[in-house]
């Protein structure tokens, strides 16, 4: 991961914070220095995503995730605790494994949606089938009973597994253009096919368990290599898994061509009930304004389909490097630095909802927090997040970064307040002035 990303934060809270005893260019070469040669970034990276890895809220993980950040906090010398904001269902991943036995054997690339329902430790031995292209409700209705006893696929066979970068480098153009215009109307028909069946992509699942379907197979594609989240099931006794996207187009072409495959799932799981929930919260206190605040922002959970790397752990490894760097180099501010690794991004903003309920005198004397949310690369584009006086700020904050950083940066004042898809829109719905930075994503 670059680390230009801690820099250009560790850069802008020397502003916000206000300078003490040292130019402005002193404290930037420091700083620089302990970036480049003593950087923490990739040991974070292992600690947090090869050895914790992800990050599902309820998970005994999100809890050693919790522990591990606030020991690591204290290593440095900076305060830290968890803050409980409430419960949430508990539940532990086990191991998945997806066979097919007929008509060849061979071990898939699946794995249990989050939350889903576990097998026995026999598994699940069924045949699997597609949904159909009914003429309207009632008929899926009527056909609804050849379920019984099989696991289903319900998501779109991809015409291609490559990414359209992939293809604009490596295809001739007809045969590009010819690929899209095809995948365009195979997409358009496939989401009519669903809605004849007088269901939706959040209902369907539900509809085939009741009508005693075996299992859901699916599968999420990013539209580049590899898989999209693994988001969580909604069914309540059967497993829903989720195949790679090769697996599943093979599954596929097998169910639509009458070879009647047969998979074998065995997916452990355990309920734990009611857990509580945290936010990990570090502070480094303010010398002469401490009831002054500049906000380091990250949310802390992930999805656990992978190691939750890019959403987010490098905007919580980010703000950890940066607040260790600025307790080292610059260990008293005039104002009191909080960094804010949110519990529950990924379900409705939980966690930093209930840090703005909870901790009234910090919104009250917020100067500014800075959220990262949205994978590697470096700072390409900065809002003013629709508030009027942003440029007048961030241009002088600016100042202080180094050109070679900042020179790719565009600005945009004052823009608007955003889709409020991440934890700094929890902020602004108190009006005090929380940006979203927009990073450059890395393929």
């Amino acid at each position: 991961m670059p680390r230009t990303l801690q820099l250009f934060f560790c850069f802008l809270l020397l502003n916000v914070s206000l300078l003490i005893g040292q130019s402005t260019e002193e404290l930037v070469d420091k700083i620089t220095k302990e970036a480049i040669e003593n950087s923490q970034l990739e040991q974070l990276a292992h600690e947090l995503m090869d050895v914790i890895g992800p990050r599902l809220v309820g998970t005994p993980q999100m809890a050693n995730a919790h522990d591990w950040a606030v020991a690591t906090f204290k290593e440095w010398g900076i305060d830290a605790r968890q803050e409980e904001w409430g419960t949430w269902r508990g539940w532990e991943r086990g191991i998945t494994h997806v066979d097919m036995v007929s008509p060849r054997v061979v071990s898939l690339s699946g794995m249990q949606l989050a939350w889903s329902p576990g097998t026995s430790d026999s598994g699940i031995t069924a045949e699997v089938i597609n949904l159909p292209v009914p003429e309207d409700s009632l008929d899926f209705a009527n056909w609804l009973p050849n379920v019984k006893g099989k696991f289903v696929t319900v998501s779109m066979n991809q015409p291609t597994g490559r990414p359209d970068y992939n293809w604009e480098e490596f295809a001739t153009e007809e045969s590009f253009e010819k690929m899209k215009t095809e995948r365009k109307a195979q997409t358009r028909a496939w989401y009519q096919q669903i809605r004849k069946t007088g269901y939706n992509l959040v209902t369907l699942n539900s509809a085939l368990e009741q009508a005693g379907a075996a299992g859901i197979i699916q599968s999420n594609w990013s539209e580049g290599f590899g898989a999209n989240k693994i988001f969580s099931a909604d069914t309540k006794n059967i497993p829903v898994i989720d195949l790679s996207l090769e697996d599943y187009g093979m599954l596929y072409r097998l169910t639509e061509n009458g070879q009647k495959p047969v998979l074998k799932v065995v997916a452990k799981s355990k309920e734990l009930g009611r857990v509580p929930t945290f936010n990990t919260i570090a502070t480094i206190p303010g010398t002469k304004f401490p009831k002054e605040y500049v906000v380091l922002s990250a949310h802390f959970d992930s999805w656990d389909g992978a190691t939750g790397a890019t959403d987010n752990g490098t905007g919580t490894i980010t703000m950890m490097e940066a607040a260790r760097i600025l307790k080292k180099i610059y260990p008293d501010p005039k104002r009191t630095i909080i960094v804010g690794l949110w519990g529950s991004e990924e379900h409705g903003l939980n966690g930093s909802r209930a840090f703005v309920e909870d901790r009234p005198e910090v919104v009250k004397g917020l100067q500014a927090l800075f959220n990262q949310d949205n994978g590697t690369g470096r700072v390409v584009k900065i809002s003013g997040q629709g508030f009027l006086d942003s440029y007048d700020y961030l241009g002088h904050w600016l100042q202080a970064v180094p050109t070679d950083i900042r020179r790719h940066i565009e600005t945009t004042f004052p823009g608007s307040p955003g889709s409020g898809g991440s934890d700094y829109a929890s902020f602004v719905a108190m009006g005090v002035p929380a940006l979203l930075w927009e990073f450059l994503h890395f393929h």
